[in-house]
């Protein structure tokens, strides 16, 4: 076997760490792979459903990563219907894939007042737009952008699984759970 450039892919504890400090660091570094997973979630019509989205927090200790989006897009409805989501992280310099399994909490008003007052005003515009997401407009631009804090929910994803598969020299992945207290077990590629 050859050896391999990134040890920490050699050890279950080792590995786990690792994911959670990639996640990490995409909340905090916007070129980070894990700044812009991809969420997936099911339509209550039972159909697959995936987006990019902005990792906003990540919290190893609870188990916990939040997104931000408008309380009328259809991931709100999705999850309103089925609170599961599963995350999608492809970190190529790495050569880590990420597959996270949640339980899907949405907080909004006061239970994110807090949140909503640090988000940036800029970035708040994202928040309230005219028509709502997904409606259809009759040109590209025909929309108006506000903020609205009554508009605005976090996503509170209660990571339940992780799955990670490194493809360095030897291939390796590993399943942590929630349920197991995160020790993880090694799975074939």
């Amino acid at each position: 076997m050859k050896a391999d450039p990134h040890p920490w892919a050699c050890d279950l504890s080792q590995l786990y760490a690792e994911v959670w400090r990639r996640l990490t660091r995409g909340v905090h570094d916007r070129h980070a792979p894990a700044r812009h997973p991809t969420l997936a979630t099911v339509s209550p019509e039972g159909r697959p459903q995936a987006r990019t989205v902005v990792l906003r927090a990540a919290d190893k200790a609870a188990g916990t990563l939040d997104i931000h989006t408008d309380l009328r897009s259809a991931k709100v409805g999705d999850l309103g219907v089925t609170p599961w989501a599963a995350l999608h992280v492809w970190d190529a310099s790495a050569h880590l894939q990420l597959r996270l399994e949640a339980h899907v909490t949405l907080l909004t008003g006061p239970d994110v007042a807090a949140i909503w007052a640090s988000v940036p005003a800029g970035s708040r515009l994202s928040y309230g737009s005219t028509p709502a997401p997904g409606q259809p407009i009759a040109q590209a631009l025909d929309y108006t952008k506000a903020a609205d804090p009554a508009s605005f929910v976090l996503l509170r994803l209660a990571v339940a699984t992780v799955d990670a598969l490194h493809l360095g020299p030897n291939h390796r992945r590993a399943r942590f759970d929630r349920d197991d207290d995160w020790a993880g077990m090694w799975l074939a590629p």
